[in-house]
């Protein structure tokens, strides 16, 4: 439908859950490891959030990442008796019970000789409960007592909850304080931030396979993050609609209207227009921007004061001063009748000087050299040429040797973060869309590649129309296709043993063909060495950061040094 016009493979912005979709920001991350951490020492944990803040993906997630000998009761719908809650746990654990015995009691005591089973056979249990607000205290409290089913070193049931902020409220009564104070790791689901925002959209559109430039500008997610408040839910719906609104006036991009049109169809109620920057400032920046007019008005006043005047401010005030200690002008007069004439001195015309021999006539300034393209496909090009690939066909492929991404950055640290050579979308001074293939970046200059040359920059130029977006390569491991977790086995856990083997110096890989634990260890200390979050899942950012490190990935250029080298013709 309306996806192919924008060069979509499918529908980016669904409210489904997708795990193809998944982003995990930073507080994604954290939560997932507080889960994890929670089902490890036993107790309670707690996930709260609001609507749409992403808790199913975190649960989505962390159900994948449990290990093999881990058993899993689901309860998504809560709102039921305790007697009820415990015949739904043992339908989930397949815990036989009578029928004809439903009291919480033959329960519980069914329930118990299942998890001592489990435990003999080393097998873990644990029970999540979504929309935990919903339960009842009375229910909460049978809960509680399920951890009370224990051996004499450890808990026999994990037990999580998850739900909205109103469950905080509910568990901070003081009848529920014992509950409470059993929780033994807890994280709240912030809104994304702007940044987060931006890097979600990209994320979406990157998976549905965008080919062509991002159809919301900066300008539409700053609207997007301020209508949706960062709720990862209303930010699909809104850019579903802008998306249609786009496709039905057959153009490529997001504009004001359709935004405004998009988001009153989403709330229901008519959209403001965008406040004007003097209506954005708070009180602080008011008062600074009317002290700075105020010292520009005081200084162009002066200015105008003293303009045309032979005699500079500091002797035009002593001549003031001193007039009021001279005589009155009575005997000023007087003063000057008695006084004899005295020829008027006749005035020395200064040597004229040859302005013309000493000051050069000034020349034409150059032009400065264009170093954009107006098409991404271009660019494109000159990134393919920079780093020899002479034939692209399948080169972003599933199968494909390297891995292609577009992200939204905000700064030049972020660049430096990518550190491969890349495509910047830009914005020129006649607000046209272009782009630029960026090759070396040094603290005040930039390199890049335009029409067969390369070119010296200005940071500061460049950074001026920069919009954000990125498009760079890296190179694919065999057989990569989703994240590692733990437990995999294939060619591609094969190939990350073997690279650690390199990097270690070690003749023997810590696998065969398995992302064993012992594997993952060792994965989570390279995470943390190089500053990554140390989960040991292996995804993008890692395998990124390992091709670094091992040299398969060509880099960013850093120096003047070596941008002479380019500029000069070098290889």
């Amino acid at each position: 439908m309306y996806h192919e016009f924008f060069g979509l493979k499918e529908a980016a912005f669904s409210i489904a859950v997708n795990p193809r979709y998944l982003y995990m920001s930073e507080q994604h991350r954290e939560a997932l490891a507080h889960l994890l951490y929670g089902i490890q020492v036993g107790g309670f944990v707690l996930l709260t959030g609001e609507v749409g803040t992403g808790k199913t993906t975190i649960v989505r997630c962390l159900l994948e990442q449990l290990p093999e000998n881990t058993d899993i009761a689901l309860v998504l719908n809560p709102m039921a008796s305790a007697t009820e809650l415990l015949c739904t746990i043992c339908d989930e654990l397949e815990v036989r019970y009578l029928t004809d015995d439903l009291t919480n009691k033959a329960l519980v005591d069914a329930l118990y000789v299942y998890l001592l089973e489990s435990h003999t056979r080393g097998r873990k249990t644990v029970l999540l409960i979504d929309e935990a607000q919903l339960l009842k205290p009375n229910v909460l409290e049978q809960i509680r007592l399920l951890t009370n089913l224990e051996t004499t070193t450890e808990k026999l049931l994990q037990i999580i909850l998850v739900g909205q902020p109103e469950l905080k409220r509910l568990l901070e009564r003081p009848s529920l304080r014992q509950l409470s104070q059993r929780i033994t790791a807890r994280f709240h689901l912030e809104a994304l931030s702007l940044a987060e925002t931006r890097a979600y959209v990209s994320h979406r559109l990157e998976v549905a396979g965008l080919r062509g430039p991002n159809p919301f500008s900066l300008t539409i997610l700053e609207r997007v993050h301020e209508f949706s408040g960062g709720i990862p839910r209303l930010i699909n719906i809104l850019c579903e609609r802008m998306l249609l609104g786009a496709y039905a006036k057959q153009q490529t991009y997001v504009d004001e209207e359709i935004f405004r049109l998009a988001a009153q169809e989403v709330s229901g109620r008519e959209m403001a227009p965008p406040k004007a920057w003097y209506q954005r400032m708070s009180l602080t920046q008011g008062v600074v921007a009317l002290c700075m007019v105020m010292l520009v008005a005081t200084a162009f006043w002066l200015g105008r004061e003293f303009q045309g005047k032979d005699i500079p401010l500091n002797q035009a005030v002593t001549q003031e001063v001193s007039s009021a200690d001279s005589l009155s002008s009575a005997e000023s007069s007087e003063l000057l009748v008695d006084a004899p004439e005295v020829e008027p001195v006749a005035e020395v015309e200064p040597q004229s000087v040859a302005v013309e021999e000493q000051i050069p006539a000034e020349s034409e300034p150059e032009p400065t050299p264009i170093y954009w393209d107006r098409g991404f496909q271009q660019a494109q090009q000159n990134l393919w040429d920079h780093l020899q690939i002479s034939d692209p066909g399948p080169l972003c492929a599933q199968t494909g040797p390297f891995a292609c991404e577009r992200q939204q950055l905000a700064s030049w640290n972020d660049l430096r973060e990518v550190n491969r050579p890349m495509v910047l979308s830009l914005l020129t001074e006649d607000k046209k869309l272009a782009y630029t293939t960026l090759i070396g970046l040094s603290d005040n200059k930039a390199l890049v590649r335009h029409e067969n040359n390369y070119l010296l920059v200005d940071w500061v130029e460049l950074a001026s129309l920069w919009q954000g977006q990125v498009y760079f390569l890296w190179r694919r491991p065999p057989a990569y296709d989703r994240p590692l977790s733990g437990g995999e086995r294939g060619r591609f856990p094969a190939w990350l043993a073997q690279q650690f083997a390199k990097l270690d110096q070690q003749s023997k890989p810590l696998s065969q063909d398995t992302y064993n634990p012992v594997l993952k260890r060792r994965v989570q200390l390279f995470q943390a060495q190089h500053q990554l979050n140390p989960d040991g899942i292996v995804g993008a950012q890692t395998l990124r950061r390992l091709n670094e490190y091992l040299g398969l990935d060509e880099l960013l250029l850093t120096d003047d040094a070596e941008f002479a080298l380019w500029l000069n013709g070098g290889d």
